[in-house]
């Protein structure tokens, strides 16, 4: 990745730690913290990775991408937004009374670019399964990504398509784990221990890449050996902070699903290096 290509990636990666945080200050309720883990990842996704154009939604042979941790939803209308798929001043309406913005993804009265409805912990990679074999009997070149939370491993139907991918040998599928080791409980380690999820992956006949899921090289790297890697699904292992790059919020469980109030959003959007207000979402 070149100097310039890092640089636009990481202002892409800011601007959606920006709308997460004052889209959930403006709804008065969401989930920031898990939403701030992934912003990174979804930065290097619709900002270099997937096959995708934001006008045209619907493209046959667009790259698929399932939040299965729906809740973090906050971060994904943020990348949505900041690629073009919708106006960013409707960031601002997020889990409003007839908003677009649900305060999980909604693909029938959602924004555009949404492909699967999700928020029901556990389903997402199940779905990404069903479209992997769909693009094989289609003999089409697109790819599917989800994202999973590590806290969501908890589901036995997760395992159930970690075996299933791993049968059909869909290499054509990449899921994404966010490990930040926290979950609205607690830390994960205390609630269901997820033990070596590098090992448990490879177990069940997955190709695994593990990084640091804040460090933009190692993400796109991590990408371009997935899609490199023939026979069988891949893993992408990504070690994150839950609440990462605002300070209160890092590695605390308590901000899993709490909007922050002025004060705390403020010192939030100091952190993240913007003005307060500098990109919208001021009440």
């Amino acid at each position: 990745m070149s100097p310039r290509e890092k640089n636009n990636l990481d202002e892409l990666a800011r601007r959606i730690r920006y709308d997460i945080v004052m889209s959930v200050y403006n709804a008065g309720s969401g989930h920031p913290g898990g939403s701030l883990s992934i912003a990174d990842v979804l930065a290097v996704l619709y900002g270099e990775v997937l096959r995708h154009d934001s006008r045209n939604p619907k493209w046959p042979e667009r790259d698929r991408v399932i939040l299965s941790k729906g809740h973090a939803a906050p971060a994904l209308y943020a990348a949505l937004a900041e690629t073009g798929y919708f106006d960013r001043e409707i960031l601002w309406t997020l889990r409003k009374y007839g908003s677009p913005l649900q305060g999980h993804p909604c693909m029938l009265k959602g924004p555009p670019g949404i492909e699967m409805s999700t928020g029901s912990l556990g389903q997402g990679l199940s779905i990404a399964v069903g479209l992997s074999l769909g693009a094989r009997l289609a003999r089409a070149n697109w790819r599917t990504y989800c994202i999973i939370g590590d806290g969501e491993l908890d589901e036995g139907s997760v395992w159930e398509a970690i075996m299933a991918a791993a049968h059909h040998k869909l290499d054509n599928l990449c899921a994404i784990i966010d490990e930040n080791r926290l979950q609205i409980d607690g830390f994960c380690r205390d609630v269901m221990d997820p033990g070596d999820l590098d090992a448990r992956f490879r177990a069940f006949g997955w190709n695994t890449i593990r990084v640091n899921g804040h460090e933009l090289d190692s993400i796109r790297s991590a990408f371009d050996g997935a899609n490199e890697t023939k026979g069988k699904p891949t893993a992408v292992i990504l070690s994150t902070i839950k609440g990462k790059g605002v300070s209160f919020m890092e590695n605390r469980a308590e901000w899993h699903g709490k909007a922050p109030n002025e004060a705390q959003a403020r010192a939030a959007i100091e952190e993240i290096g913007f003005t307060w207000g500098e990109l919208g979402g001021t009440r």
